[in-house]
């Protein structure tokens, strides 16, 4: 098998000859990864077995300085800042979750301000000409591509906002939080839609309604105001191709609406972070309706414990949430406090496993 027959496999609940592997590394381990190895790519060094494929910068930015104070965003061009085309001002750090965010929208409050605000197109041919070629160059190489929307709708939606103010708009100024988050998902139903044309194997959304203990908000506001929305970029994408999986991404504790994403279309749980779940129990529960994608903790596994200890947890991992419909692979990207032998362990475990 190659690495998209294997994936392919491994979502189908069939059994591959071996296990597929995926991770990502923080700026400061890819630095050590260069340093041990003397290359560039992870992926490509470890001949891990997935690709992600985007679309597409804007090549221009809209002007987004009337939605910050004095007409100007504050801070906005000193060095380290980053603006994408959403107009979210972002620094203080990395993409890796230490960051400040200004949010743009924080000062609106009528359907007439957010008609007017420069809200991403993602139409334009430049944007997204390129995913055909792109995905049938790496089906040429036997990888597994999938088509990625990072913070899909809820978290984009309050990186614009301000999680305050949404969820205050969802109680006492619902016409505005419908407008906002039907525009957002708009865009990603074409994204989504674009992505079953070019021949992704997966379509992978995210958006994080988990804390460690429960969910970030009740489960009735999810059915009520975000299950809705993502049903309708999975039907987007289903318009054009009907069995693609989806794979959804929520860090935290999101059992309780595990069923709502399954009624949405939702294939396949990610990262499934054991710190967080009972994996013995979701397993029973769910696994005859999902593959699971993740299972190795990112907060515990990787970063403190023995390379001996890392390629047992490993093991015992695939035994409860497979050996077959999961795909074992770290919870989130990799912090700068994993040792890189834990990195190598991880991977040799996943090599070894042997299925009984």
């Amino acid at each position: 098998m190659n690495a998209r027959q294997r994936t392919l496999a491994v979502l189908a609940k069939e059994r591959p000859d071996r296990l597929p592997r995926e991770l990502k590394l923080t700026p400061p381990l890819l630095e050590v990864f260069r340093e041990k190895t003397g290359a560039n790519d992870p992926s490509e060094y470890f001949k891990l077995d997935v690709r992600e494929v985007f679309f597409a910068p804007a090549k221009t930015l809209p002007d987004f300085s009337a939605y910050y104070p004095g007409g100007v965003p504050r801070l906005w061009n000193p060095e380290g800042w980053e603006v994408g085309e959403w107009g979210v001002g972002v620094t203080g750090g990395s993409m890796y979750h230490f960051v400040h965010i200004e949010h743009p929208m924080l000062g609106l409050s009528k359907v007439e301000e957010l008609e007017r605000y420069p809200f991403p197109d993602l139409t334009p041919p430049e944007r997204h000409r390129h995913l055909e070629a792109q995905v049938r160059a790496l089906h040429d190489r036997g990888l597994f591509v999938i088509g990625f929307m990072e913070w899909t709708i809820f978290e984009i939606a309050w990186h614009l906002r301000g999680m305050t103010e949404l969820f205050t708009d969802m109680a006492f100024n619902p016409e505005f939080a419908e407008y906002l988050l039907d525009r957002i998902t708009a865009v990603r139903r074409f994204q989504a839609r674009r992505f079953a044309e070019a021949g992704v194997d997966m379509i992978k959304i995210g958006d994080d309604v988990g804390v460690q203990f429960g969910m970030l908000m009740s489960p009735a506001m999810y059915r009520k105001w975000f299950k809705p929305r993502h049903a309708a970029v999975v039907r987007a994408a289903r318009e054009v191709r009907p069995d693609i999986p989806f794979c959804y991404h929520s860090d935290g504790n999101c059992r309780e609406i595990i069923p709502d994403l399954v009624e949405a279309g939702v294939t396949v749980l990610n990262p499934v972070q054991p710190e967080c779940l009972d994996l013995v129990g979701l397993k029973k529960d769910f696994g005859g309706k999902l593959a699971f994608w993740g299972g190795i903790g990112t907060q515990t596994t990787m970063p403190f414990s023995t390379t001996d200890e890392v390629h047992k947890t490993v093991h015992k991992t695939i035994d409860i949430l497979g050996p077959t419909g999961y795909f074992p692979c770290p919870t989130h990207v990799l912090e700068p406090d994993v040792p890189w032998e834990n990195i190598l362990a991880f991977l040799e475990a996943v090599d070894d496993y042997r299925f009984r």
